[in-house]
């Protein structure tokens, strides 16, 4: 299975410490954010991996380059404006194939990843779903019976890593678009399986939680 990290995002969020600095190349405990995605991606059997950049791109793909120094082959789809979540997949296709992906937000920090054999036959997308954060307490989808569906409680929260068949974002109009009315289709389809991660995840959305982040891996 092949791997796409997203980040191609603007950061805006993370300002005044992405102003000169690409979010995925933010340091947690003393190497990129994004590092830290490739090495547990290597750990998982994962040898190739897709990143899309947009914000920086240049600074980005000069620091990670090929992949070969972390043992991995890095495929770069770069995006001259940024084209949101499902664009910026659709993109990517050609270097990501015709078999299911695992897809991971740059901007997530998680012990876990899912294996392609989560995906049932028939299903479009499974996702890994995690406890509320304080931050985000509503959470975004109910997970009953490993099926997600978009109503009912209680409650949790996408963990922004997922494994997804390319027939999701395929025939959707080239361009900008976002990923989550595709899932939320997908999903009133019963096209969408889910598990619940009770372990270590971290929104890395804010100075302060990236600054949490780094202080945890620090303590361990």
């Amino acid at each position: 299975m092949k791997a796409m990290i997203l980040a191609a995002g603007l950061g805006k969020r993370m300002r005044p410490l992405t102003d000169h600095c690409p979010k995925p190349l933010l340091p947690v405990a003393g190497k990129p954010l994004i590092v830290h995605h490739l090495e547990r991606l290597k750990r998982a059997g994962i040898d190739e991996v897709v990143i899309n950049v947009s914000y920086r791109a240049e600074q980005i793909m000069a620091a990670l380059g090929d992949g070969s120094a972390y043992q991995m082959r890095i495929h770069w789809s770069q995006e001259s404006a940024p084209l949101e979540t499902g664009g910026g997949i659709q993109q990517a296709l050609p270097l990501l194939g015709s078999e299911p992906f695992l897809l991971v937000n740059g901007d997530v920090w998680c012990d876990y990843l899912p294996s392609a054999s989560m995906l049932a036959e028939g299903d479009l997308a499974h996702l890994v779903l995690v406890d509320n954060p304080d931050h985000h307490p509503g959470g975004d989808f109910l997970l009953h019976h490993r099926r997600v569906a978009m109503g009912g409680d209680p409650r949790l929260t996408f963990a922004g890593i997922s494994v997804i068949r390319p027939e999701l974002v395929a025939d959707e109009p080239p361009g900008a678009f976002a990923l989550a009315p595709l899932l939320k289709r997908a999903m009133a389809a019963q096209r969408v399986s889910g598990e619940h991660f009770s372990g270590h995840w971290v929104d890395v959305g804010t100075p302060e939680r990236l600054a949490a982040l780094d202080r945890h891996l620090q303590s361990v």
